[in-house]
């Protein structure tokens, strides 16, 4: 399947939504700069589709093709027509399973944007089989959740078995700073995970559980990040970050993945950096207490169906340009080895997280898989970013993406 007589290299499903229309919009400035591959966008309309196209700048000569998240048939023949495919179209659990399914038959590339841990686990149980029979890599999770993470602990732990000749036994994250707001299909998928759990206790042990993505095998117990924290030497306050449900597990299954070079009892944890002091502490407890309070409402139905209508963005709303653009965040990992040893790493992202950088993550992901990675280092199957592609989408990033992975010496 995977030759040049193909019709195209890459495929964006869902172009004419908001994340999709910026992916585009990356996706037309990598292929003006010099960039060579056959790219086509796809969706449900036609006619939207050519508006995406002329929007963008790109020649009326690149291929639109139609089909619909709903229609398993015209799925498959849409992924067969091109090496990888990247879908913007979540939440992913309502329409993103007839797309995996038929990627992981027809041995094409697959990358999206889901922070739905529940769908995930199904998914990896689904799709390891076909996918590893086919060659096809599937990708989840290739957005603000969980790259900027996944790879900032691959990063800090290279360096580390680099300089010290061994793993660090503990990592913590630390979101110092962010500057944009969620997006509104990550908002439908917190929603649409909270409604999968929903009167099924065994969904909510899953979603609280940080090895639900390695199935066969579970680690130690990790760090409570569901409350406020004084992390010490530096007495700096910090409370619970509302991603860490979906990167710690993305972490974890990199180190599964990778045949566990962290070790079996490596402990990680994620938390949102409030400050030194009683304001920072004041800060720290406030979060928790919100988080708590969001979370007993969220649970329940009418509360529920009322944030999500008023509250949270909707799917297809975001920000404007000069907002995207000026955005930024900043994250800070510390370890420790066996032996007390410990360094330090930051990662910074230039524009908001949940697009402007989201959106060019994925597109480096997609053309990492595409350009980068041979099937015989990363065979057919159901992967995180940090194991699929590791340092070659690092080094992508920095070169085309904005982020800076560095060391604190």
């Amino acid at each position: 399947m995977h030759n040049n007589q193909l019709p195209v290299d890459l495929v964006l499903f869902g172009a004419t939504g908001f994340t999709g229309r910026l992916v585009a919009e990356v996706l037309q400035a990598r292929a003006g700069s010099g960039d060579t591959f056959r790219w086509a966008l796809a969706g449900r309309n036609a006619e939207r589709l050519a508006a995406v196209r002329q929007t963008i700048g790109a020649p009326a000569t690149l291929p639109l093709l139609t089909a619909d998240a709903s229609d398993p048939a015209a799925l498959a023949a849409l992924v067969r027509q091109t090496r990888v495919v990247i879908t913007t179209v979540g939440p992913y659990s309502r329409h993103g399973t007839a797309l995996a399914t038929a990627c992981a038959e027809a041995g094409t590339d697959y990358v999206d944007l889901c922070g739905e841990p529940l769908w995930m686990a199904q998914m990896i149980g689904r799709l390891q089989t076909p996918a590893a029979a086919s060659g096809a890599r599937i990708v989840f999770s290739c957005g603000f959740d969980s790259v900027p993470f996944d790879l900032g602990v691959l990063f800090l732990q290279t360096e580390a078995v680099r300089r010290f000749g061994q793993p660090l036994q503990r990592v913590h994250c630390r979101v110092l700073r962010l500057r944009g707001g969620v997006s509104g299909g990550t908002a439908a998928s917190l929603l649409a995970t909270l409604e999968a759990i929903d009167g099924d206790p065994a969904a909510a042990r899953l979603l609280a559980d940080p090895f639900a993505l390695t199935p066969g095998f579970r680690g130690p117990v990790q760090p409570d990040d569901t409350s406020a924290h004084q992390d010490l030497p530096s007495g700096a306050w910090a409370g619970p970050f509302v991603m860490a449900m979906i990167n710690t597990k993305n972490v974890h299954r990199s180190n599964a993945l990778r045949g566990h070079p962290w070790g079996r009892d490596f402990a990680y944890d994620e938390r949102v950096s409030t400050g030194r002091g009683l304001a920072g502490r004041v800060a720290a407890e406030l979060l928790t207490g919100r988080t708590r309070l969001q979370n007993l409402a969220l649970s329940w139905g009418p509360s529920r169906a009322l944030i999500g209508r008023l509250a949270l963005p909707q799917p297809g709303q975001g920000p404007t340009l000069g907002q995207r653009e000026t955005g930024s965040y900043d994250l800070s990992f510390t370890g420790q080895t066996v032996d007390g040893r410990s360094l330090q790493a930051t990662v910074h992202g230039e524009r908001d997280p949940g697009y402007g950088s989201t959106s060019r993550m994925l597109t480096e992901a997609a053309l990492c898989l595409l350009q980068d990675v041979p099937r015989q280092a990363t065979p057919g199957g159901v992967w995180t970013p940090g194991a699929a592609m590791g340092l070659s989408l690092l080094r992508r990033l920095q070169d085309h993406a904005g982020l800076r992975f560095a060391l604190v010496d």
